[in-house]
């Protein structure tokens, strides 16, 4: 292995890629915008969590320290409205769905980041945050609301590069009569007796969406922060009052260097929606098929182009896997090189802003290897190459034997009673009882269940 090639990223701020550079090597530190914990997430969502594990784990292996921190929104009017629609506390909604959100993201792969922070807990941040921008005159309070002053920052616009018309029409901004600008965004707002809310200098209230990601970012990373992510739908206007109003609180220290934003999910070529009753769940979609095979569906195109979600490509995603594992059981008889090394072409690819189809297609080629190597020592390191390139990926972290079992997808498979009925056929067979052994391999297939005779005898799997 020889020195890994440095890391380029797209940065949505300059619309180029450029060679990342931490501020602080020892310390790199990265903020994905997390889940609105009202509902299920939809494999929208997922996209984020899994592109960002990527990167986090790329990084990893790149510097001895990283920080990276996904928050909770547990505090905004779809959660409000929830809990009243079912009759129950805020938090009874907020932390039965987190709890789902971090269970199924775990399904496909996704690692815990390392600090999880909720907006209800960095409520005396925010206030704070709101004070300094009052101050400096970069926000004023009006019937109990605090807003922005969107005209005092003259820069607003640039992540998105949208003129003055487009990001009013865009924001979908509330024609109110306090407000000063049309432009301009809530930072706190009024809370009614039946509503929650907390004490501050405006009243009892609740902060707006955009205001809690820089306060928790202020509170856990610092004012200036190496990467930024999350999906293209959020970079206006969420990010974009993001980084006016910690801007204007920092006395204009960028809030992030690097701003990276993955592409839309679209389901069979139709843009993913309520209306069009094409909504697909993650958690719906895990006890259809495996979260690896989710997971590689959602690496299998470029972060930042959109993706077409269909169910040809699940599939597809499963059959490759299948190649994948076959190639590590097919390695089964050799003991895993002990290195950590990571083929350079695989590094390059992903050190390449996250360019994870030319990174599986290397894993591929490993593969390929794997099945006509003979050199017992070429076989090890073929085995450690697919699994260490694998897991910066998130993938083949499994056992082969228990990927082919369809483990954790069909939990009705009983592995010895299959293995009994291959052994039962095995003696049929031997016995010259060819009917039998039809018989067993009909009713194998009749339960999802495919076998292979090869030299290392009967394999089997659960068909896809």
């Amino acid at each position: 292995m020889t020195t890994s090639p440095r890391l380029t990223l797209h940065n949505s701020l300059t619309r180029r890629k450029e060679v990342f550079e931490p501020a602080d090597p020892a310390r790199v530190t990265m903020y994905v915008c997390g889940p609105t914990v009202y509902s299920y997430a939809h494999i929208g969502n997922a996209r984020p969590a899994v592109v960002f594990d990527v990167l986090a784990r790329l990084l990893r292996r790149l510097y001895p320290n990283v920080v990276y921190a996904r928050n909770i929104t547990d505090i905004e009017d779809k959660i409000i409205a929830a809990a009243k629609e079912q009759g129950v506390e805020i938090a009874a909604i907020t932390e039965k769905y987190a709890r789902i959100y971090r269970e199924d993201m775990g399904t496909l792969g996704v690692l815990p980041p390392d600090i999880e922070p909720k907006a209800t807990e960095t409520i005396a941040g925010m206030i704070a945050m709101m004070e300094r921008l009052i101050a400096s005159g970069h926000a004023y309070e009006a019937d109990g609301h605090v807003l922005f002053n969107v005209p005092s920052y003259a820069e607003y616009g640039r992540l998105s590069g949208r003129n003055r018309d487009d990001m009013i029409a865009g924001a979908r901004v509330e024609v109110a009569p306090y407000k000063k600008d049309p432009a301009d965004f809530v930072l706190w707002k009024p809370s009614t007796p039946d509503q929650p809310g907390w004490d501050s200098p405006w009243g009892r209230g609740r902060p707006g969406w955009h205001i809690e990601c820089s306060a928790m970012i202020e509170k856990h990373l610092g004012r200036t922060i190496d990467i930024h992510g999350g999906g293209i739908d959020l970079q206006f206007p969420h990010h974009e009052n993001e980084i006016a109003q910690s801007n204007c609180a920092h006395d204009h220290a960028p809030l992030a260097r690097f701003w990276l934003h993955n592409g839309f999910v679209n389901i069979e070529k139709e843009k993913m929606s309520k209306s069009l009753g094409n909504v697909l769940l993650v958690h719906d979609l895990i006890a259809q098929a495996p979260g690896e095979a989710i997971r590689l569906a959602l690496l299998n195109g470029h972060y930042r182009q959109p993706l077409d979600w269909t169910a040809d490509g699940l599939a597809q995603a499963r059959r490759m896997l299948d190649r994948l594992y076959g190639a590590l059981r097919a390695l089964s008889d050799v003991e895993a090189d002990a290195n950590d090394t990571v083929p350079d072409a695989f590094m390059e690819a992903l050190t390449d802003d996250l360019n994870t189809p030319k990174a599986l297609a290397v894993l591929f080629d490993l593969a390929r290897q794997a099945h006509v190597a003979t050199e017992p020592a070429e076989r090890a390191r073929l085995k450690a190459a697919l699994q260490n390139a694998g897991y910066l990926v998130g993938l083949l972290q499994a056992d082969p034997e228990s990927w082919f079992a369809g483990a954790g997808v069909t939990p009705h498979i009983d592995a010895e009673e299959i293995e009994a009925l291959i052994a039962a056929r095995a003696a049929a067979r031997k016995g010259r009882d060819f009917k039998e052994a039809d018989r067993i391999r009909d009713e194998l297939a009749g339960r999802g269940i495919l076998i292979e005779d090869g030299p290392q005898g009967t394999l089997w799997r659960v068909a896809g």
